[in-house]
């Protein structure tokens, strides 16, 4: 009686190690997935970060090159986003740093907007200067000045189109990927086992920029700061310029995702930061990096 009473405390007991083990196992699997995904997150979430600070960098580019008034202090501010820009790329995300640069960020947007309300209203009083000056000298004075006055607008406004038409990139991302006999690719950061470097873009909707043919340029610089790819040599007004890869796509003014892919080279794949230029003919028009171990 007694050893049944045994072996039946025995059973029980094994059941219940038996369900908390499967209960154990369960929470192991749940908690690896959801760590898998926080960590998707904050890296998708880095990339963002990256993509609105090249973004201020390209307006302030924009802003730099068509005002004169408070030029230092709007290159002092894109330094500044430059720099910060730099310590996103050579951090590891995590939601500490994800918060901080939001909040950089943030007040980067503030002293933009402030600065640029600035740079209008003061070129707005130079203008009303300029008028006050013309209308008290003479008739002739007033028709060369206006003359000379509406010459610098044409060639102001005509850098502004050129400016204004150039094509800009968004989602810039470069990748080592596996190719398989199929042509499907897969993402992969192992130097040893990727085959070729993929770099992709969103082109930006642009009704000023004119439609049709693009050449768009890849360059993919190893840590050691060496060309990967086809060793393209392209002749620009400039001078020589040598490329990874080169695509032509045609462009309809609209949003157009691109992908170009940069053969490899085994001695000149190394562990460390990748750098990516993407260019339109002779314009560089963005530029990311990316890791290979």
């Amino acid at each position: 009686m007694t050893e049944t009473k045994s072996n039946t405390a025995l059973k029980i007991l094994t059941g219940i190690l038996a369900v908390a083990l499967v209960a154990l196992g369960i929470y192991t699997v749940k908690f690896y997935n959801e760590e898998k995904e926080n960590k998707a997150i904050l890296v998708k979430e880095k990339t963002v970060i990256e993509d609105e600070l090249n973004d201020l960098i390209v307006k302030y580019d924009e802003a730099i090159a068509t005002n004169e008034v408070m030029d230092q202090d709007m290159v002092n501010a894109r330094e500044r986003i430059s720099r910060l820009l730099d310590s996103v790329k050579d951090s590891e995300a995590n939601l500490v740093l994800i918060s901080r640069y939001r909040r950089e960020i943030g007040a980067l947007k503030t002293e933009k907007d402030r600065l640029f309300r600035v740079v209008d209203s003061l070129s707005n009083q130079n203008r009303m200067m300029a008028v006050t000056i013309d209308s008290t000298n003479t008739v002739l004075a007033q028709k060369v000045r206006l003359s000379d006055s509406l010459q610098v607008n044409n060639q102001n406004l005509s850098t502004k189109v050129d400016k204004a038409s150039q094509l800009k990139i968004t989602s810039l991302k470069g990748e080592g990927v596996i190719v398989r006999n199929s042509g499907k690719l897969i993402e992969n950061d192992k130097i040893r086992r990727i085959d070729q470097v993929r770099t992709c873009f969103t082109i930006s909707s642009n009704d000023l920029a004119p439609a049709g043919e693009k050449t768009m340029y890849v360059q993919v610089y190893n840590p050691e700061n060496e060309l990967v790819g086809d060793q393209i040599a392209v002749k620009h007004d400039g001078g020589v310029m040598m490329y990874s890869a080169v695509s032509t796509v045609f462009y309809e003014n609209e949003e157009l995702d691109v992908c170009i892919l940069s053969k490899t080279q085994g001695d000149k794949l190394l562990d460390g930061t990748y750098k990516v230029y993407v260019y339109e003919g002779a314009q560089l028009i963005g530029t990311s990096s990316f890791n290979l171990n």
